[in-house]
């Protein structure tokens, strides 16, 4: 910074190149300052919503195979609760549809039973690809909530946001 002295005041004027480095430190310290705001917002929001997308990551790989539902004619029928949470997961509502039972081994068949279509190896790696998905999604989810109480302050405040992103579902599942 260079000073004149004119008339016994001080007169300071900054060069071109402390104009610049000024410029660019108030500039770093925004961008510092709006990257710890979006780090912030990040771990709150990410901790609200870890229960919905744990609870969607694993009613998703179950219904990848099909577990969540019985077909006509199978002797496969899915638990109760599989098929509630596929409900809830698909449709948002705790109604579970059932197969109809499979016919007595007696009563004569009027129609023909349905074929099988073949399915496409590539379905099935697709499928493999997303229960790969859905298992990283899990995992990343539980990593994120492990950082969320390692690398924050407050763990009050992580407990809160996991009980609140817990409860908030729930109350509305309680309303259906």
């Amino acid at each position: 910074m260079r000073a004149s002295y004119a008339f016994g005041i001080v007169a300071a004027s900054m060069s071109p190149a402390a104009t610049d480095q000024r410029a660019r430190q108030t500039s770093a310290s925004r961008n510092a300052f709006l990257l710890k705001q979006a780090r912030q917002l990040h771990l709150y929001l990410g901790t609200f919503f870890a229960p919905s997308i744990l609870f969607f990551a694993l009613t998703g790989a179950l219904q990848l195979f099909g577990l969540h539902q019985g077909r006509p004619g199978e002797s496969y029928q899915p638990p109760v609760w599989i098929a509630k949470l596929a409900s809830l997961h698909k449709n948002q509502n705790l109604a579970v549809k059932r197969a109809a039972p499979p016919p007595p081994a007696t009563e004569a068949r009027k129609t023909p039973p349905p074929e099988k279509r073949q399915v496409s190896k590539f379905t099935y790696a697709l499928k493999w690809f997303f229960l790969g998905t859905s298992a990283g999604l899990v995992f990343t989810t539980l990593l994120g909530i492990y950082m969320a109480f390692k690398f924050n302050r407050s763990r009050v405040m992580i407990w809160s946001l996991l009980a609140a992103g817990t409860a908030v579902p729930c109350a509305f599942i309680l309303m259906l």
